[in-house]
């Protein structure tokens, strides 16, 4: 854990802490229906109650300099000879074998390691954007990206230069040749990047690296790391031939994060999901703060731009809080990244305090989350959102109700095969008037007829369009938004796939 402290206000403690009671439980009750009382399964857990940014780094546009970006080229291809993110085999053998012939670069910092199903990558964005506004070298890895690779590495806020992750790229190569010669299987496409990240990271040199993992915990190649923090977003089903077929299942490979003497963060979930970590976090005499108990959202109101917020942390309360995010689940995101924050800086434990508030609400106010609940357009708005999941899309169709007032909404969907579709298209029936079926450039993409027979179930087919080029999709939802005289009141969404949101990104941006 860094030696550096924020600064803090002192707390009269048994004063304060009577005082917060009373409306903490007002948070666990307003929070009722999407958080079970985890109190009754605790089974003798510690639990986290204190006693005692720049700006949001935009999506990177492609060099300027022709060598550089055929050099970054050259990079994506060779590694796209290996492995793709999709094809697993679990195991860490391969990174660890990795590190250790780099000398085991991941050590030379402290880490707060990121899992969940939903919620990841903003989750991390917002830990960033609090750990830089208190003056901290960060390094974030994320994954997948919208448009460059080069986003899945940021270093101080902003995604790594080209031409320094081509460089490290280039730094390790001989190195991940090593290990794929003493392999079973060589290293995949996941694993480079993740020795590319750690190896980054410690070239920077940074304070702390903040680290989503891929996919599960246990077996990720991240997991070669021992961070302080293990945070824990919302757990649904999604990667369910891999991880297992209930959130109690999955729960037990993202609970493979949690290290021995950690400080777990965990988002609301599941009573099933709950329990496995909680388990996990006695077994490993782990602390933990749970989202409704230890810490939450204890206001939240529509603004203009996103949402102001009231947060409790572990340390105590933030008010005044301006999030340019929109929906309850970013709210919830944010509540989960001040309590990891604070759990970095030993505000629980070790400290009686609370971060500055003036800096917190900087930080927060910095963020920002490209393809989350983006908009890119307006006259008819056009809003990018990433949901691959019934989960995703549940919060999304929320969020996107709550805080657009849309008088006839359109949706644009291409999803990956692999994907409850139907769930999705589900999740969406309600709010979409019409939805313009298409695909993506991936491989994994569901075919564009294919999702329209699904999507002809859901909605009718007097409510589906087919578009299988992504380009006319948008054109075509976008005449559908701008009909029947609702010019001012209709919109776009854009959703079903990380892929599908970074091509249209692309698409919308030049157009």
């Amino acid at each position: 854990m860094s030696d550096q402290q924020p600064e803090s206000h002192d707390r009269d403690d048994n004063d304060d802490l009577a005082a917060t009671f009373d409306e903490f439980d007002q948070i666990v009750a307003e929070e009722s229906d999407r958080d079970p009382d985890l109190a009754v399964i605790e089974a003798g857990s510690r639990t986290l109650r204190a006693q005692a940014g720049p700006q949001g780094d935009p999506v990177p546009a492609l060099p300027l300099d022709p060598e550089v970006a055929k050099a970054l080229l050259e990079v994506e291809q060779e590694l796209a000879t290996r492995w793709g993110e999709t094809k697993l085999e679990p195991s860490v053998s391969r990174i660890a074998a990795l590190m250790d012939v780099l000398g085991e670069p991941q050590r030379a910092y402290p880490s707060i390691h990121v899992t969940g199903t939903n919620g990841k990558t903003s989750t991390a964005r917002m830990i960033e954007a609090l750990l830089n506004a208190f003056e901290l070298r960060t390094g974030r890895y994320t994954s997948p990206h919208v448009q460059s690779i080069t986003e899945r590495i940021s270093l101080d806020g902003a995604p790594i230069e080209a031409e320094r992750f081509v460089e490290t790229y280039h730094d390790i190569k001989p190195y991940v040749e090593m290990v794929d010669a003493a392999e079973e299987f060589r290293l995949s496409f996941f694993e480079v990047l993740t020795g590319m990240a750690y190896a980054a990271f410690a070239d920077a040199p940074v304070d702390v690296a903040v680290v989503e993992v891929g996919m599960g915990g246990s077996w990720d190649a991240t997991n070669v790391i021992d961070a302080s923090v293990a945070v824990v977003t919302p757990i649904s089903l999604d990667h369910t031939d891999r991880l297992g077929s209930t959130p109690g299942e999955i729960a037990v490979e993202k609970g493979g994060i949690v290290k021995q003497d950690a400080t777990v963060i965990l988002a609301q979930q599941p009573v099933d999901a709950a329990q496995v970590l909680l388990k996990k976090a006695v077994e490993v005499d782990a602390t933990v703060a749970r989202e409704g108990m230890e810490f939450g959202v204890v206001s939240r109101e529509v603004a203009v731009g996103g949402q102001q917020l009231t947060l409790r942390g572990v340390g105590g309360e933030y008010d005044g809080i301006f999030l340019p995010l929109y929906g309850a689940h970013m709210a919830h995101n944010a509540a989960v990244a001040l309590a990891a924050v604070e759990a970095f800086f030993g505000i629980g434990q070790e400290h009686a305090r609370v971060l500055d508030v003036d800096t917190v609400r900087k930080a927060f106010a910095s963020v920002s989350s490209p393809g989350r609940m983006e908009v890119v357009r307006r006259s008819p708005t056009v809003v990018l959102d990433a949901a691959h999941n019934p989960a995703g899309a549940a919060a999304t169709a929320e969020a996107v109700t709550e805080s657009f007032g849309f008088s006839r909404l359109v949706g644009v969907v291409a999803a990956s095969e692999d994907k409850d579709v139907r769930g999705l298209l589900e999740a969406f029936e309600p709010i979409f008037a019409e939805v313009v079926v298409t695909e993506n450039s991936s491989h994994r993409s569901m075919g564009a007829d294919e999702l329209a027979a699904v999507a002809v179930e859901v909605f009718g087919a007097e409510r589906v369009q087919v578009e299988p080029r992504l380009d006319d999709a948008l054109e075509a939802a976008i005449t559908l938004a701008e009909e029947e005289a609702e010019y001012g009141g209709a919109g776009v969404l854009v959703t079903g796939s990380v892929i599908t949101v970074g091509e249209a990104r692309l698409l919308l941006k030049r157009g």
